[in-house]
C-alpha cells in the first residue's frame, strides 16, 4: 500500500513514505531498487517471488526487536565500561574552588615575578 502511494504521490509525499518505510519497517528502497528507477508494488512482488525479500510473521518481528534491544543495551553497557573514570581535569569547579585556584595561580605568578626582579 505504501509503495503504491509513494509512486502516486508528490515528491514531498514520496520522501515522507520512504521515511516511514525506513523507520517503521527498516526497509530501504535503495537496498533493492535500481538507481533512478521507481520501486513500487510490482518490484516488491518480484523481489518476494525471487526470495530477495522475505515477509516475516509478527512473532518473528517481535523476537528480532527484543534481540536488537538486548544488543543495544549490551553495547551501551560495554561503551560505558570503556569510558575512563572522571579525572581531576574533568571536574567542574565551583565558584569557591575556581577562586581558590585563581588566587594560588596569582600568588605563584607574583612569586615568579619577584624572583625575576632580583
Amino acid at each position: 500500500m505504501l509503495l503504491g502511494r509513494k509512486c502516486a504521490g508528490t515528491r514531498f509525499q514520496q520522501k515522507q513514505i520512504r521515511h516511514q518505510l525506513r523507520v517503521n519497517f527498516e526497509f530501504n528502497i535503495s537496498d533493492f531498487g535500481e538507481q533512478g528507477k521507481a520501486f513500487g508494488p510490482e518490484e516488491l512482488d518480484r523481489c518476494v517471488e525471487r526470495g530477495i525479500i522475505k515477509i516475516l510473521d509478527d512473532a518473528t518481528i517481535a523476537a528480532m526487536k527484543e534481540k536488537r534491544e538486548r544488543d543495544r543495551q549490551r553495547d551501551l553497557e560495554a561503551q560505558a565500561a570503556q569510558l575512563p573514570a572522571e579525572s581531576e581535569s574533568d571536574h567542574v569547579l565551583s565558584d569557591e574552588e575556581a577562586e581558590a585556584v585563581w588566587k594560588q595561580a596569582l600568588a605563584e605568578w607574583e612569586a615568579w615575578e619577584n624572583e625575576q626582579k632580583q
